[in-house]
């Protein structure tokens, strides 16, 4: 598994947990950290895990938002955990992150392949589907 991926997953998995348990202040970084220690052992750039969660969790509320607009038949607590973190962490990189680092399509890209891993049988297509949604309004502009 690439790097970049295997921070994704640990990430996901991080935010996946804090939401589970109730998006507790100051605990976020703590299974970050757990998480990178059990599963991202050798991992090169463990900063990457950190920032990306703490990107998330920071403008947690603005992407949700975003959620909202952009699938208003599925209200964000009728959408699976997995595929709701899967959502968060695509549209923070689409829309937040550095694009020369991360291109838009790249974002989408591996947000489809987290959810394909770890979400139901049509994760992939949902998170395509909004992701996409949210990626044509952005060029529409």
């Amino acid at each position: 598994m690439a790097s970049r991926h295997l921070s994704r997953s640990i990430a996901m998995q991080s935010l996946y947990e804090w939401d589970f348990y109730g998006k507790k202040p100051g605990v976020l970084e703590k299974i970050v950290e757990r998480n990178i220690k059990e599963f991202g052992p050798g991992l090169e750039d463990k900063d990457f895990v950190r920032q990306l969660a703490k990107d998330v969790a920071s403008r947690l509320d603005d992407i949700d938002k975003i959620i909202k607009e952009a699938a208003p038949e599925w209200p964000i607590g009728q959408i699976t955990i997995i595929d709701r973190n899967v959502l968060r962490i695509g549209l923070c990189e689409l829309l937040y992150g550095n694009k020369e680092e991360v291109p838009p399509k790249v974002a989408i890209n591996e947000a489809i392949e987290l959810a394909k891993s770890f979400g139901g049988d049509s994760s992939g297509k949902f998170i395509n589907g909004v992701l996409g949604t949210v990626y044509k309004e952005l060029n529409s502009k």
